[in-house]
């Protein structure tokens, strides 16, 4: 294990904001370029504060970002046969110390390292036992002694921490980490967390028998008793971390957390236990789950047992078996569950007991695997005296579809409010007697059991759901053909919109420069976002700043993403020229007032800021934009694209020319964007004229007198 950190050419390309081709071309072409320090040949690892030194020198990087550098001094810690996640565990015991007695840490700080290697884990034991519980302190497997690389962590965690706070330093720490799960269900994302804890109501006891990173039982917040199960003990330690890390410093100890790591089918960690809620988005598709040893398991209705292929429903009656009666039940799934034939007798018996409730249709990004548009099952613990028998089924999916593009698509507000809208008014109406809400035509219908039980039982939505009807129907498309009518005037003729044009031999040998030198000679500066900010939900908070991410600048739409504030965050300002790092083509200016000033920036973006008094932003992005710039300056070692944006060359042209030219690409622009609109609002026109004709909502009118056909 190396004693001073050491990364790969795939992290320095992500320091940098370049592709894995740049830093090989680096290494190639610089012969400063540091020496490897470990690795293979061909996989080398590089001194950290070797690379780090010759990025700022060559102008690629200001300075390695406070989280790099924890993130790489946690690498150096891991040990190559254990658990790639168990260095966290050390770090996360000292920003629980800072979050709950930070004076414990003040006392030994300016401790010299000799006393503080074995002082400090002494402070970490205690504190731990003291806010977590004996079991929940051992679960940490915190060492006896901290080296001297543990010792640098600790001080980089301290300014992490003083900078963000314990909580929000321990989830920037573990995003990256949720990414790279080999289970996708381990890190649900917070949006959907927040529906499934919304869904469930406040207070009481939850349970997460799949826990994971522990997202869902975060979202519970700490006024619940939260237990919890996972089959990866370092996860489970992790989660407890997570959760008491965002529990008040003054709340009373021990903390009412309860997590255990096994297997919950096998060895259920909380026999017995009946909670007010059941949250949990369980592992897909396991074909070893239990099935041969549990066939006798009181958790199987009527000894009905899941096939084997069929492990999502033994993780739903597992739940179920744990919701006590009147209690909620709310599943993440795959949307097969709903209608695979083998699953038939299951799915028949949940509906004629009445314990499910609901099956909810997402949209796709909604959780991971974020390619599937996944279902959200709600079911009720049974009561004797509940005799209610229908099913809510409900297409969120068709009431929001995600744009391409996936998670950062998805309207979440909208989407959180019509799901739990629509189930508070089914659910009061089941428990009161009260009239169901009506059914709306293509998005929702309570639906009597007898009607689903017939020989495939499929509960998806979409097979249960009437067609809708185009809303405002005919004179909203009226409206819709008057607005296109309106967006095609421009383009309509391009002769007016777009500038004059005439044939010009290209000069020979013209000068180039490329955007690298540009920034050497300081004319513009070069800002790459790399993995970006720790995106959230946007929030209501005057704290919260848009993130912009690489999708919204590909689409052309605002930010749909938001972070909290902070002095670190790089926004934009009007005249910076913004990027994607993938593909190509693409190349937006920031405008006073418009959709992309002042957001932060998120994932793979290039934010270039030019000196207008030397570099015409519309000239820039224009050359930007030009098919051959951006294939000169691409790598294609894979399937993806990937600009180095420093590589692209532009001509050298004085500023007068440069602003008759940016003039001219600017008019370009707006006449594509203008094109891109009104073929968005054709398609919602022509589905819409579709759709109602199809269900008999619409009819064509005739241009005159109708007249029967012609006998023969």
């Amino acid at each position: 294990m190396p004693d001073r950190p050491e990364v790969t050419a795939v992290e320095i390309a992500r320091l940098a904001g370049v592709g894995r081709a740049a830093v090989s071309n680096w290494r190639r072409r610089h012969p400063d370029f540091p020496q490897p320090a470990g690795g293979t040949d061909t996989s080398p690892t590089f001194r950290l504060d070797e690379v780090e030194r010759w990025l700022r020198t060559q102008g690629k990087i200001a300075e390695l970002p406070l989280l790099e550098r924890v993130r790489q001094q946690l690498e150096t810690l891991r040990d190559p046969d254990g658990h790639p996640a168990a260095p966290l565990l050390a770090a996360g015991a000292l920003l629980l110390q800072l979050h709950r007695d930070p004076a414990g840490w003040d006392t030994l700080r300016k401790e010299p390292d000799t006393r503080l290697a074995t002082a400090l884990p002494r402070l970490l034991r205690h504190t731990a036992q003291t806010v977590l519980g004996p079991d929940g302190a051992a679960l940490l497997a915190l060492p006896g002694l901290a080296g001297a690389t543990y010792l640098d962590l600790v001080r980089l965690l301290e300014r992490l921490a003083a900078e963000h706070g314990p909580a929000r330093a321990w989830e920037q720490l573990l995003a990256r980490l949720g990414e790279a799960a080999a289970r996708p269900s381990a890190a649900t994302p917070p949006e959907a967390a927040a529906l499934l804890a919304d869904l469930a109501g406040p207070g009481g006891t939850v349970l997460d028998p799949a826990c994971g990173l522990g997202a869902l039982l975060l979202a519970a917040g700490p006024g619940a008793d939260r237990r919890g199960q996972d089959l990866d003990p370092v996860h489970t330690a992790l989660a407890l971390l997570r959760l008491a890390l965002h529990t008040p410093p003054d709340a009373p100890v021990p903390l009412a957390l309860d997590l255990r790591p096994g297997d919950s089918l096998r060895a259920d960690a909380h026999p017995g236990l009946s909670a007010d809620a059941v949250l949990c988005q369980p592992p897909y598709n396991e074909r070893d789950w239990g099935h041969d040893e549990l066939q006798y398991d009181l958790r199987w209705p009527g000894g009905l047992v899941p096939p084997r292929g069929e492990s999502e429903l033994a993780w739903v009656l597992h739940c179920l078996a744990h919701t006590r009666p009147g209690g909620l039940a709310a599943l993440l799934l795959p949307p097969t569950v709903a209608s695979r034939r083998a699953g038939r007798r299951i799915r028949a018996e949940l509906v004629r007991s009445g314990a499910l409730r609901a099956v909810v249709a997402l949209p796709a990004g909604t959780a991971p695997p974020y390619g599937v548009p996944l279902h959200l099952w709600l079911l009720r613990g049974p009561r004797p005296d509940d005799d209610f028998r229908r099913v809510l089924l409900l297409d969120a999916a068709a009431a929001h579809p995600a744009a391409e593009g996936g998670r950062d698509r998805v309207d979440w507000p909208a989407l959180h409010r019509t799901v739990l809208d629509t189930w508070r008014a089914f659910d009061t109406a089941s428990r009161t007697g009260t009239p169901l809400p009506a059914d709306r035509p293509g998005v929702h219908r309570a639906v009597p059991a007898l009607d689903l039980l017939d020989d495939e039982t499929d509960l998806s939505p979409a097979r249960h759901l009437p067609a809708a009807a185009p809303d405002g129907g005919a004179a909203a498309l009226h409206h819709l053909q008057s607005r296109l009518a309106e967006l095609l005037t421009g383009p309509a003729d391009p002769a007016a919109a777009l500038p004059e044009f005439a044939d010009a031999r290209p000069p020979a040998g013209a000068p180039q420069v490329t955007v690298g030198e540009l920034a050497r000679a300081g004319a513009l500066e070069v800002h790459s976002s790399g993995q970006g900010v720790l995106p959230g939900p946007p929030g209501d908070g005057p704290a919260d700043v848009p993130v912009l991410t690489d999708q919204d600048l590909l689409t052309g739409t605002a930010p749909t993403a938001g972070a909290a504030a902070a002095d670190t965050l790089l926004t934009t300002r009007p005249g910076d020229v913004l990027v994607p790092a993938l593909g190509g083509g693409t190349a937006r200016v920031v405008r006073a007032g418009g959709p992309l000033d002042g957001v932060a920036l998120g994932p793979r973006l290039h934010l270039l800021r030019p000196d207008p008094a030397q570099l015409d932003p519309d000239f820039l992005a224009g050359v930007l934009r030009s098919s051959g710039s951006a294939r000169r300056a691409s790598s294609y070692a894979s399937t993806t694209t990937r600009l180095d944006v420093r590589r692209v060359e532009l001509p050298r042209t004085p500023p007068e020319r440069q602003r008759a030219l940016g003039a001219a690409f600017r008019r370009i622009a707006e006449f594509e964007a203008a094109l891109d609109r009104a073929a968005a609002l054709g398609r919602t026109l022509a589905q819409g004229l579709t759709d109602g004709l199809a269900t008999g909502g619409l009819t064509e009118r005739q241009s005159g007198p109708a007249t029967a056909p012609e006998a023969d």
